[in-house]
């Protein structure tokens, strides 16, 4: 049985593109294409596809929000887009994968055929922009959460008990930490105390 493709891109001349660099894989069958993301969670509905080829940039309803609507629904998603600044939020969202459209046709196919075996797929740059983002959060004002953690740190309470107490799990709590540090620019919980109080971010 070929796998079976939804293209969603709000540009037919994009749409045609994909169907000539797949149409001719005996693996792989396109069975509906989608021009905003509205139509293609309707589609996705109807047809059953295995994957869904997702561009971000819709009108209407964007890509991140039908990855969110398709999102345990059964089919993959494989983002296709021109950009690669919105990586976090579409696999957030739930999706398989991310490919910039200059991508060759070779490598599209052999994404298809992994993020279908279960695989993410990520182009090089867009791992990159990935590793990044995780190597260093953005610094600025702490999130609602990261304040929620670090009082209970400055309270005295192990991770484990901050965890429990914020009904999270303990590696959230590191997960949290570890950007209050980036953000205070410090190396430690004492220290990341010392820094908030110093900051009136604890009252």
């Amino acid at each position: 049985m070929p796998l079976r493709l939804l293209i969603a891109d709000d540009h037919p001349i994009v749409r045609d593109g994909l169907r000539a660099a797949l149409g001719g894989e005996p693996d792989l069958e396109i069975v509906g294409e989608a021009a905003d993301g509205e139509e293609a969670v309707r589609l996705a509905g109807q047809l059953a596809p295995d994957i869904v080829l997702m561009d971000l940039r819709m009108p209407g309803l964007d890509g991140v929000g039908a990855i969110r609507r398709l999102s345990g629904t059964g089919p993959r998603v494989l983002v296709l887009t021109t950009f690669d600044t919105d990586v976090l939020p579409a696999l957030e969202a739930g999706a398989s994968g991310y490919l910039l459209k200059d991508a060759p046709p070779e490598e599209l196919i052999r994404a298809v055929r992994a993020v279908h075996r279960g695989e993410t797929v990520l182009a090089p740059a867009v791992a990159g922009r990935l590793a990044e983002h995780l190597r260093r959060p953005a610094r600025g004002r702490l999130s609602k959460r990261e304040l929620e953690v670090l009082r209970l740190v400055a309270g005295g309470a192990t991770n484990k008990e901050a965890a429990a107490g914020l009904f999270i799990s303990e590696a959230s709590v590191k997960t949290h930490l570890l950007h209050v540090y980036a953000k205070l620019d410090v190396r430690d919980r004492a220290s990341a105390v010392a820094e908030a109080y110093r900051r009136g971010l604890l009252g």
